[in-house]
């Protein structure tokens, strides 16, 4: 009887006992995934080594983390990261020796008889290490995609990031304001514009359950028995930014979120007279906010709000909050069409900007090795 493979090792039948992967994934894409993948499938064992230089602006800790998470169901593929500050030059042999002294360390002495590159300089990595050589979509006909690329634009190569990746790189625009004023219909019709994800409010569906228990209790409750407490509110932002963060995973470059833990610290300042320290504690920075003023909007009483002669004392609070956080804020006014247009034009002056990345250490121009994983 033949012995089953153990999974944490791979199939000892592969063709390699132990295979090298090495790059910057600066950040982790497709392109990557690929080549660990084709490693995988012929290696009992694969390393690979995380090396970016420290200048970078992606942490490596992260960057380990999401390579993990990607390869799962590869567990004989283990992920080590170091950092690499060394120049950059494939025609140097003292910089390789560098290099590779790293590489060596995060390989802890075991042998590698396989290298497995989708660069130039796999043959040269390859012989240092005494191994094969294997080359994996130099011409990237395959996966069509780089590093470079996807720092220069993400939002064009989204497809091409596994989801704690796009986490990461989203930018979240968040809709505030006073009751009906909006912020709903605002946060859906930016979605739809944009064909990506939107995070409803938490605190609506709390409000529903808590009448809805009143009600059991007494069938002629109304929104305005309902109370709340501290935790109620810490609730609400737990909740809130958990919904948040699993939206972020599969959304598109920009996350419309109907509210934050700032609006909450003002729910709560409205029903208990201040926030509380652990709710304003957890205030994160998105990359705008929508505020929607309520000058011009009717009051619509769904039977879930009861704030109608406080909306103008909100929507001072608000802007008096938003001003000192250190993110930029549009105010939305006029009708839907109007408010809709404003918000459509700041979202795209937002992917306009674009992304910022640390350049990775420069290669020697002249180099014909020098992009790649180790430069990306």
């Amino acid at each position: 009887m033949t012995a089953e493979p153990d999974p944490a090792i791979g199939d000892r039948s592969r063709e390699f006992r132990h295979g090298l992967v090495v790059g910057k994934f600066y950040p982790p894409h497709a392109g990557h995934h690929a080549l660990i993948e084709a490693a995988a499938a012929r290696c009992a064992a694969v390393t690979v080594v995380v090396a970016p230089s420290r200048r970078e602006s992606i942490p490596l800790d992260l960057r380990v983390t999401w390579l993990r998470e990607a390869h799962a169901a590869t567990p004989w593929v283990r992920f080590v990261g170091r950092y690499d500050d060394h120049p950059v030059d494939y025609a140097d042999p003292a910089i390789w020796d560098l290099h590779c002294a790293v590489f060596a360390d995060a390989l802890g002495g075991a042998p590698v008889d396989a290298v497995f590159s989708s660069e130039a300089y796999g043959e040269e990595l390859a012989r240092r290490f005494d191994a094969v050589a294997v080359c994996v979509d130099l011409d990237r006909r395959a996966v069509p995609v780089s590093g470079t690329a996807v720092r220069a634009d993400p939002a064009a190569h989204w497809s091409r990031l596994s989801p704690p990746v796009r986490a990461w790189l989203v930018r979240r625009v968040v809709v505030v304001g006073a009751e009906s004023t909006g912020t709903t219909t605002m946060a859906e019709a930016l979605a739809a514009h944009y064909g990506t994800a939107w995070v409803p409010e938490y605190g609506r569906e709390l409000t529903e359950r808590k009448l809805a228990g009143l009600r059991g209790v007494r069938p002629d409750a109304t929104v305005f028995d309902v109370t709340w407490d501290r935790d109620d509110f810490v609730e609400v932002v737990r909740e809130q930014q958990a919904a948040e963060d699993a939206a972020a995973r599969v959304s598109g470059p920009l996350l419309f979120c109907d509210t934050d833990a700032r609006a909450t610290a003002i729910w709560e300042e409205r029903y208990l007279g201040s926030a509380s320290e652990a709710v304003r504690a957890a205030a994160r920075r998105p990359a705008l906010y929508l505020l929607t003023d309520h000058d011009g909007v009717p009051f619509a009483d769904d039977g879930l709000r009861d704030g109608e002669h406080l909306r103008a004392w909100m929507t001072g609070r608000f802007r008096a909050e938003l001003a000192g956080c250190g993110v930029p804020v549009v105010e939305l006014r006029g009708s839907h069409e109007q408010r809709l247009a404003v918000a459509v034009a700041a979202c795209d002056a937002l992917l306009a900007a674009g992304w910022s990345f640390a350049d990775p250490l420069p290669a020697r121009p002249d180099d014909p090795a020098s992009t790649g994983h180790l430069a990306s």
